[in-house]
């Protein structure tokens, strides 16, 4: 059976599926170009936990589909979001051999708004822990111009930016340095590590990622092939970049250019689905040096599917998650509010596709309670939905994979147009 191998360097897509269905139609998109490596099982512990799905299940459906479809190119595997040592042996045990450390628990996000007194203190707690033995930290950071390009100008620390890119990032790469030494033991030292930080309350930095870059190298972080900022703008779920395209690229030129220097090492897009205005951008700036990360976009094509060849089924769905959406919507940034989604009319066939799945307020409220409806929604008959949607993609695989394929060609294209 063929089996996911390290990507390396090589610029790459993430396939996140959902349903365990999508991959003939990532597929036949990523055969159309040749210059992506495709990672086809990818899914976070999060992700996992809500589907009630185990990371053999994921990997087991994406080897299943390549087999069948005679697929013998090489393809990677995502254990996405990985926050402790049992999150990385779950995943390695099932031959995922691409993992992705989340260490958002370690960041402390009020360093952006910290007096000089309280960054002071924070620093001394960390130099109290240990974070630092041995290492003369000023004199490495305060001491040093780093000309990360020779077309832009070299970026240094002062004391103010070096304290807050400490406080705000220095538990995280102590940790992302734990999480490192468990992925080389249990990997036999061949896992490939990204670190993301995307899922933060402020963006990174230039002067943050290059702090947080550098002491991922200094802790000896093996194998790193890619880091996921926080940037600038909105990268909000299911929906197109929302912010100043502009400032944008040229914030994202100075983070490739870090990731250049730090590195090599790829720019990871996290939240990375249909985020069309910007692929361009994207493609140009980073060039090769890219990993995008998809996930949430393949489960609404998949409720598209529904809408337009069940219409019962998915009316039911969607009034369900109007009821979930308060609750669902807790562990994502977002901007749809209760007021959008009380607003939306109950589905009544083909002619209310675009409002749920194409426009924001609808496709935010789908994307969100995926795991409320696969796990514990059930049709007016009592039976599950998770039930009735994998009987409707079962039946009507050709039209499941043709939504996927045109879908993903859009991604792709769009992230060479540049």
């Amino acid at each position: 059976m063929n089996a996911p191998v390290p990507l390396g360097l090589k610029k790459s897509f993430g396939f996140g599926d959902r349903l365990g269905l999508a991959t003939p139609g990532h597929l036949a998109a990523v055969r159309q170009f040749s210059d992506f490596a495709p990672i086809f099982a990818q899914q976070s512990i999060r992700e996992m936990t809500r589907t009630q799905r185990t990371p053999a299940e994921v990997m087991s459906a994406a080897r299943e589909s390549l087999d069948a479809a005679g697929f013998a190119d090489v393809w990677g595997a995502d254990g996405d979001h990985l926050k402790t040592p049992e999150d990385v042996r779950s995943v390695a045990a099932a031959g995922f051999c691409f993992f992705t450390i989340d260490p958002s628990a370690f960041v402390e996000n009020a360093a952006d708004t910290m007096d000089e007194a309280a960054l002071r203190s924070a620093v001394a707690r960390q130099e109290t822990d240990g974070l630092y033995e041995g290492f003369r930290w000023r004199d490495y950071y305060l001491d040093r111009v780093f000309t990360v390009s020779s077309r832009m100008a070299p970026l240094r620390f002062d004391e103010e930016s070096l304290l807050r890119a400490i406080v705000k990032y220095g538990r995280a790469t102590a940790h992302a340095a734990e999480m490192g030494t468990v992925i080389a033991s249990v990997s036999g030292g061949r896992g490939e590590i990204e670190v993301s930080v995307d899922e933060t309350d402020s963006p990174t930095s230039p002067l943050e990622h290059l702090f947080f870059a550098l002491e991922l190298q200094r802790r000896g972080v093996p194998n790193l092939v890619s880091l996921a900022p926080r940037f600038v703008g909105e990268f909000e779920k299911g929906v197109d970049y929302r912010g100043d395209l502009e400032r944008f690229e040229t914030l994202l030129e100075i983070h490739a250019a870090i990731a250049r220097f730090a590195g090599p090492y790829k720019i990871s897009i996290h939240s990375g689905s249909d985020k069309f205005s910007v692929y361009p951008i994207i493609g140009r700036v980073c060039g090769s040096k890219l990993h995008v990360k998809t996930a949430g976009t393949s489960y609404l094509e998949a409720l598209r599917v529904a809408a337009r060849v069940a219409p019962a089924l998915f009316a039911e769905i969607a009034a369900y998650c109007r009821g979930r959406f308060d609750t669902d919507r807790a562990s994502y940034h977002i901007s749809t509010t209760s007021a959008e989604v009380a607003a939306l009319p109950p589905y009544r066939g083909p002619s209310d596709e675009p409002v749920y799945l194409d426009e924001r307020a609808g496709r935010q409220l789908l994307h969100v309670t995926f795991g409320s409806v696969l796990t514990q929604g059930v049709d007016s008959r009592g039976r599950r939905f998770r039930e009735g949607l994998l009987e409707v993609l079962h039946g009507n695989a050709a039209l499941h994979g043709e939504f996927l394929e045109r879908h993903f060609v859009k991604h792709l294209s769009q992230l060479n147009a540049g």
